[in-house]
C-alpha cells in the first residue's frame, strides 16, 4: 500500500502536495500518511482472521506520540524495550494490559515501573534477568508475568546487524537451556510463566526462516504445557520486511498462513510484534538541495538532511529510493547524494542515477517511516526535524522542529 503518488507531476502524500508542506514547515521534515498507517495495521490484523492474536506494535520503529496514539485507538498493543518507551505508550493512552516488555538490559527500576503499570508480559532474555524480575515481583508482593525469549539458532537471512536469532546474538536464552530455566522459575515466588517468545530478526523477506524457528518454538511450547506450565501466549516477534528497492517480502496473508500452519494445535494466543511493516512505507523524509558539486571522480548533490536525521544508510548501508517532489525531465547522471554532517559516511544515496537537480529542489527520501525519526540525533548540534501527519486533504505538525536552544536545554554552563 502506498499513499505517496504523483499527481500532475507533483508528489503527494494522500491528497496533500509534499511541496506545500515543505514550504510551510521547512526541511528536513518527516511526513507520515495516516491512511497507510491504519491500512497496514488492518491488513495484518485481517490476515490472522479469527485465530486468537494480539498485535503489539514495536515502538522502537517509530515512537512518535501521534503514531502511537493512532495505533492505540485501533486497539493495538505495544512492544517496548525501555522505561522511556513505557512512558511514551502511557502518554499516548496505550493499553498497559496489551503491552509486552522486551530487551536484554531491563533495569530493576524499569521492571518495577512496568509491573506497577500492569503490563501483559515481560520477555525475559537471560537467567540473571529472571532472577532480577523475581526479586522485583517479590518486593511488590506480586508474581510478574513472563515468557522466555528463546534463541532458536536460525539464520534470518537478513543484514547481519538485524539478525537476532543466531547463537552469536546477544538476544534470547539458548534454546537447549529453556526447559531447565522454566523449571527453575516454578520455584520462584515473584514470577509466573505465561508464554514463550521468539524473534529472529528484522526485514525478513522469506518465510522459510520463520517456519524453521516457529517449528522449534511451537514444539517447546507444547512440551512446557505438557509439563504443567500454565502458558497462554506464544509471542512470535515481528520483523516482516518491506520493499525499499527490489525486495519481495511475503505478503501479510502469506506470512499469516505460514505462522498459523506451524502453530496450529498449540492452543496459544499469538502475540505479533510488527514495526517496520506497519510504518516503514507510511513515511518519507523531505529534504532540499543545497549545492551541486563536481569532484574529479564523481558528482555530489548536497542536501539539508544528514545522517543525524536518517542514519540507516550510514549504519546499515540501507537503500532508500529518492524521488523528486516535482518531476524533472532530462538525462540522468550518476551522483552521490550527501548530507551536511562532517562524516564521510553521511551519504543518503551512492552512485544513484538522477536528473541533476537545481539548487532548492525538493526530494522525498522514501520508506523512511521506520527507524528514521526514532533514531535521529543532534550530532553536529543539528536540531532534529519536524514531523507531519497527513489525513486526506488535511495535515498537521505532530512534532515541532527543534530550535537551537533545545540543544542545550538540560545543560549547565
Amino acid at each position: 500500500m502506498t499513499s505517496f503518488q504523483y499527481k500532475k507531476g507533483a508528489l503527494h502524500a494522500e491528497s496533500v502536495p509534499l511541496g506545500a508542506i515543505a514550504e510551510a514547515v521547512g526541511t528536513p521534515t518527516y511526513v507520515y500518511s495516516q491512511a497507510a498507517l491504519t491500512g497496514h495495521f488492518q491488513v495484518l490484523d485481517k490476515a490472522f482472521g479469527e485465530s486468537p492474536h494480539l498485535i503489539c506494535y514495536s515502538v522502537k520503529a517509530n515512537s512518535t506520540l501521534a503514531v502511537l496514539g493512532l495505533f492505540a485507538g485501533m486497539g493495538s498493543g505495544f512492544d517496548i524495550v525501555s522505561g522511556g518507551e513505557l512512558a511514551r505508550v502511557r502518554q499516548a493512552r496505550g493499553d498497559m494490559g496489551k503491552t509486552v516488555f522486551a530487551g536484554v538490559g531491563k533495569t530493576q527500576e524499569e521492571m518495577a515501573r512496568a509491573l506497577a503499570a500492569g503490563i501483559l508480559l515481560f520477555n525475559v532474555e537471560s537467567a540473571e534477568e529472571l532472577e532480577a524480575l523475581d526479586a522485583v515481583g517479590r518486593q511488590a508482593g506480586r508474581r510478574a508475568p513472563f515468557g522466555l525469549r528463546v534463541n532458536p539458532d536460525v539464520d534470518a537471512r537478513t543484514h547481519r546487524y538485524i539478525s537476532t536469532g543466531l547463537k552469536t546474538s546477544k538476544f534470547g536464552v539458548p534454546f537447549e537451556e529453556a526447559v531447565a530455566l522454566y523449571a527453575r522459575a516454578r520455584k520462584m515466588k515473584g514470577v509466573r510463566a505465561l508464554g514463550v517468545d521468539c524473534h529472529i530478526g528484522s526485514q525478513l523477506t522469506r518465510t522459510a526462516p520463520v517456519k524453521a524457528a516457529l517449528s522449534k518454538v511451537a514444539g517447546l511450547y507444547a512440551e512446557l504445557k505438557a509439563q504443567g506450565h500454565p502458558l497462554e501466549y506464544l509471542d512470535i516477534g515481528g520483523g516482516l520486511g518491506i520493499t525499499y528497492a527490489d525486495e519481495t517480502p511475503p505478503s501479510p496473508q502469506e506470512y499469516a498462513r505460514t505462522v498459523l500452519e506451524v502453530v496450529k494445535g498449540t492452543g496459544a494466543r499469538l502475540i505479533l510484534e510488527p514495526g517496520r511493516s506497519l510504518v516503514g512505507n507510511a513515511g518519507v523524509l523531505l529534504t532540499r538541495v543545497l549545492y551541486r558539486k563536481q569532484a574529479p571522480a564523481k558528482t555530489f548533490v548536497v542536501v539539508d538532511a544528514g545522517m543525524n536525521d536518517l542514519i540507516r544508510p550510514a549504519l546499515y548501508e540501507a537503500h532508500h529510493a529518492l524521488l523528486p517532489v516535482v518531476k524533472q525531465r532530462g538525462k540522468a547522471v550518476e551522483v552521490d547524494v550527501v548530507g551536511p554532517v562532517c562524516e564521510s559516511t553521511d551519504v543518503l544515496a551512492r552512485a544513484r542515477p538522477l536528473v541533476l537537480p537545481r539548487q532548492g529542489a525538493l526530494f522525498a527520501v522514501m520508506s523512511a517511516g521506520a527507524y528514521g525519526m526514532s533514531m535521529a540525533s543532534t550530532y553536529n548540534s543539528r536540531p532534529r526535524p519536524a514531523e507531519v501527519l497527513v489525513e486526506g486533504t488535511a495535515w498537521r505538525v505532530v512534532r515541532e522542529r527543534e530550535r537551537d536552544e533545545d540543544l542545550w536545554r538540560r545543560e549547565r554552563a
